[in-house]
């Protein structure tokens, strides 16, 4: 399975929705959700360092057995860590093509920026139609490429100020 985990910020705003696969709005874990999620991501870690399939029991029927491949409980243990902090957690699918809108709220910036940053060839594109599409996967390394550039000029600056003696 290829995706990136997120934690959602549940609030009554606008909620993501995408067609090619069912979203539900993003839910706040209960307390007692995220109580049984600490406990399960705990005793799911403790099995990551195998590289082959997990096999877990589901249900009450004994020797009803399903087998999970390894990336898939690494995956499963970040979900569950998510939500042993309260965190909701969406799902995407790494190939995702998002519209200028959800992509716009994904960087927290407007869609004007947004498009602004398309018409630059600073993110990829693909036409629907009158529509732009914009893929998930360049928009996450849009995004890596920005903290990365943030954390390099935070380094230069706290660098200058060393120097100043501040």
């Amino acid at each position: 399975m290829d995706g990136t985990i997120t934690p959602a910020i549940a609030e009554p705003r606008k909620e993501m929705y995408h067609p090619a696969f069912d979203f539900r709005p993003p839910v706040l874990p209960s307390d007692a959700e995220a109580r049984l999620a600490k406990e399960t991501s705990r005793v799911l870690a403790s099995h990551l360092g195998a590289a082959e399939p997990l096999q877990l029991r589901i249900g009450r029927a004994p020797g009803e057995t399903v087998r999970v491949p390894a990336s898939a409980v690494r995956m499963l243990v970040r979900i569950l860590e998510e939500m042993a902090k309260g965190n909701a957690v969406t799902l995407i699918p790494i190939h995702t093509e998002l519209t200028t809108q959800e992509a716009a709220d994904m960087l927290n910036i407007s869609r004007p920026s947004l498009i602004h940053l398309l018409d630059e060839g600073k993110l990829g594109y693909r036409k629907v139609g009158t529509h732009r599409r914009v893929r998930f996967e360049a928009l996450i390394k849009l995004k890596r490429q920005a903290d990365s550039d943030r954390k390099a000029a935070l380094a230069e600056l706290a660098a200058y100020d060393q120097e100043l003696g501040t």
